[in-house]
């Protein structure tokens, strides 16, 4: 744990208020929308959400369901963004972890607006610090 607190660290945790932690996991649930049964429309919103969040687009894999549904992953340099979806309700359950420089709150309106919703909750875990804390806090 020592190597984590030094300055000058060459991982890509992240020092912000006096905090130390592996990346920032949002859960995201979107809800009364719209085009959550499309493969493409799930990847495109990934590829955006990459880009705009500052993160390296490494794969994307989506699967569809019968008779509905699709589960996907995008691999990130940074992590990865998921999505399981439920059509027949309009709700989609999406987790996007990224470290280092990547913004991740940035894919919460990607999500708003590829799948036609204002209707979205997030919930935001530090990863790891609760094991991490900066020694000069």
């Amino acid at each position: 744990m020592d190597a984590l607190t030094r300055a000058d660290r060459t991982d890509h945790f992240i020092r912000r208020d006096n905090r130390i932690f592996a990346g920032t996991h949002l859960i995201i649930e979107v809800m009364e929308a719209t085009g959550l049964d499309c493969e493409q429309r799930i990847q495109d919103a990934f590829r955006r959400a990459a880009t705009l969040c500052g993160a390296t687009l490494l794969h994307i894999h989506t699967h569809k369901f019968s008779p509905q549904g699709v589960s996907g992953v995008a691999v990130l340099g940074e992590s990865h963004i998921t999505v399981h979806t439920w059509p027949e309700i309009g709700y989609g359950a999406f987790d996007v972890f990224m470290c280092g420089d990547a913004e991740p709150w940035k894919a919460v309106e990607v999500f708003k607006d590829a799948f036609d919703t204002d209707e979205v909750a997030v919930r935001e875990l530090l990863r790891g610090a609760e094991l991490l804390s900066d020694p000069g806090a």
